[in-house]
């Protein structure tokens, strides 16, 4: 179990990581929406990756006793959203990616790059 929100945050970007992510940054949203603190943005490759993602995000969350609230796009798997409540994971193709532009559209969200 995550002791912290910003543990949970990381703990998907890390999953996100090992199934080879792109570009994958955390926005802090607690003063912007009160839909949540954290969205975990990421790319992949194709289609299937971003499934193999979001499938991986998944998995880990539930060894962590963490079950999503809500999914969405996994079928097109052009951008599949989970929604852990504190926690939003948004897993894109990089077309649709730069299509939605969430980063510039919460463009006053704290960014952090997620590094390993």
């Amino acid at each position: 179990m995550f002791k912290t929100i910003e543990e949970m945050s990381q703990a998907i970007a890390k999953a996100a990581s090992d199934k080879k992510a792109r570009d994958i940054v955390i926005l802090a949203m607690k003063e912007l929406t009160t839909t949540a603190d954290y969205f975990i943005i990421c790319s992949g490759n194709t289609a299937l990756q971003t499934k193999a993602i979001a499938d991986h995000i998944e998995d880990e969350m539930l060894a962590q006793g963490r079950e999503f609230i809500h999914k969405e796009g996994y079928r097109s798997g052009e951008w599949v959203l989970l929604d852990y409540g504190d926690c939003v994971v948004h897993v894109f193709t990089e077309e649709s990616r730069q299509f939605y532009n969430l980063e510039g559209l919460w463009g006053t969200a704290e960014l952090t790059p997620y590094e390993d």
